[in-house]
């Protein structure tokens, strides 16, 4: 679309906003009529450490909000000489699962616990037990039940609990509500209705009820939607809180807001059965819609939906690259202490590529990128760890290969289980997010670790803010009876042309190599957890 039509659109109110809030950064994505992104703007954050707990301040939530969307307006103003002052629909995603909980004030009784916490074992025990359903630690219930076995003050004054995507939406709408993606993140659902499981609702109520807590689980609960239905419209007081200038009009309607995982399945054209993704950034996860359930409950294996409710196996690992920009950090250290000056983005192609220079199972070394714990091998802490024997090949390409393997391990080890163990079918995986940004290292790697072949979408780099402008464009435009598969292949990614890697044969034995190290060193961890405080 040409410069003039873009400005068409905006004056005309047609455009479309996106805004999602990755671990990382907050990106907002302006779209035209054609879902191509026509203005984009972003603002940089970090989770904090508190009393042991990752949080993220409710201010922080508030002034990056406000930053990302005025910088996209900045742009807006820079390349098409104009303003935003309406839009024909807004959408909001946001880091999923955590706990966020409101009292009757609407003031957040704690603060936040985000998703990288593994502070709620206890809990996930046992609802996996009372459902005969895997509730991962990072579930909202797996948090609200830990608080109640915590013996927490706070649970008896609890008005609504939701998610960070939830919670913005909210505030901006007055709507309690949550696409049914998001809300498979906080409580099981039963896939026939698209709501929660009435059945382990009233199990939960009745495991509680000695409690006599003045509210039970669905007076707490937001109201689960489905991808396309009108989920409210910005009211006078949310938009003042999106834009403090007063530019941006009331009354634009919402989408339901989704999490990370469902925008990322919208941003790959991820959202079909026998379809799946892999999402890599700081953490890293892998989404396969299934063709039925699994045979029995894996530990390993999160049952969630896509925005249409549809059952996807998920595959969720809490560390990614985060160990992986801290080594490229050190490198980035010594180029300027020897009076060098490396562009970062050339500094991470130029390791990324030496990586493929080494040796298929990296030459023995072993990496343990655990900032954080990792559920899927039970380290409730993270320790990051890099070992050698003296008998291993210890180079720069060997060095930098096993970082990027370790960054997929835990991945490994889950994926594993869902496609030899329960025997799913995958016809297409996609892979999106900061591991692929250098052209096909991180998609190679991936396709070994896999043993499948990987593509990677031009769109895809876009990722969630883009994915929850696609999915409000859809409750905009979709045509009667039109399922969101089928506005996305045949609307959105019509034509699009994605690269395609397969498997090396001799990567996918280093790779087997390399995971049998890492899980024959696994007590290497626990050790350091244990004995590093």
């Amino acid at each position: 679309m040409p410069q003039t039509g873009k400005k068409e659109v905006i004056e005309a109110g047609k455009a479309i906003l996106g805004i999602e809030f990755g671990s990382t950064r907050i990106k907002a994505v302006l779209i035209g009529e054609d879902h191509e992104p026509i203005a984009s703007g972003s603002h940089e954050w970090e989770n904090q450490l508190v009393d042991n707990i990752w949080t993220y301040s409710i201010e922080d939530i508030w002034t990056g909000l406000q930053d990302s969307y005025r910088k996209l307006k900045e742009e807006v103003k820079e390349k098409y000489n104009t303003e935003i002052t309406t839009l024909a629909a807004i959408g909001f995603s946001a880091m999923m699962h955590g706990y966020m909980v409101f009292g009757a004030d609407d003031e957040i009784l704690v603060p936040f616990r985000t998703w990288r916490n593994s502070i709620t074992g206890q809990a996930a025990e046992a609802l996996t037990g009372l459902f005969d359903y895997n509730i991962p630690q990072r579930w909202s219930i797996a948090h609200l039940y830990q608080a109640i076995l915590n013996g927490e003050e706070h649970v008896k004054d609890i008005c609504f609990q939701t998610t960070l995507a939830g919670y913005i939406h909210w505030k901006l709408t007055g709507k309690k509500v949550l696409g049914v993606g998001e809300a498979s993140g906080m409580f099981p659902i039963d896939i026939a209705t698209g709501k929660f499981n009435p059945a382990m609702v009233d199990k939960f109520d009745a495991l509680i009820a000695d409690k006599n807590y003045p509210w039970k689980l669905t007076d707490i609960f937001p109201e689960v939607l489905p991808a396309g239905e009108d989920a409210g419209s910005l009211t006078e007081e949310g938009a003042k809180l999106l834009d403090p200038s007063g530019s941006l009009q009331p009354g634009i309607p919402l989408c339901p807001p989704e999490g990370g995982a469902g925008t990322g399945m919208v941003a790959t054209n991820s959202v079909e059965r026998r379809t799946g993704n892999v999402s890599a950034g700081t953490s890293v996860f892998s989404m396969v819609v299934l063709e039925k359930e699994l045979d029995r409950v894996h530990p390993e294996l999160d049952l969630v939906t896509t925005p249409s409710g549809d059952l996807v196996a998920m595959v969720h690992c809490n560390n990614c690259t985060s160990d992986l920009n801290a080594w490229v950090n050190i490198f980035q250290e010594f180029t300027e202490a020897i009076g060098a000056q490396a562009d970062r983005n050339r500094l991470f192609e130029t390791l990324y590529n030496k990586a493929m220079e080494g040796e298929a199972n990296g030459g023995k070394l072993l990496s343990y990128n655990y900032i954080s714990g990792e559920n899927i091998t039970g380290m409730e802490e993270g320790r990051p760890l890099f070992v050698r024997t003296p008998n291993s090949r210890f180079t720069l390409a060997n060095f930098m290969r096993v970082n990027l393997y370790t960054a997929l391990g835990a991945l490994k080890i889950g994926m594993d289980i869902l496609l030899k163990e329960e025997g799913v079918k995958v016809d297409k995986l996609l892979g999106h997010g900061g591991l692929f940004k250098t052209k096909g290292v991180g998609q190679q790697i991936l396709a070994d670790a896999m043993n499948t072949p990987i593509s990677v979408m031009e769109t895809a780099g876009e990722g969630g803010a883009w994915g929850i402008a696609v999915l409000a464009a859809y409750m905009r435009k979709k045509e009667q009876g039109e399922s969101l598969g089928a506005y996305l292949r045949n609307k959105v990614f019509a034509g699009q042309k994605g690269s395609e890697l397969a498997p090396d044969p001799e990567g996918v034995k280093g790779f087997d190599e390399f995971i049998q190290i890492y899980k024959e060193g696994l007590p290497i961890e626990r050790a350091a957890v244990e004995q590093m405080k």
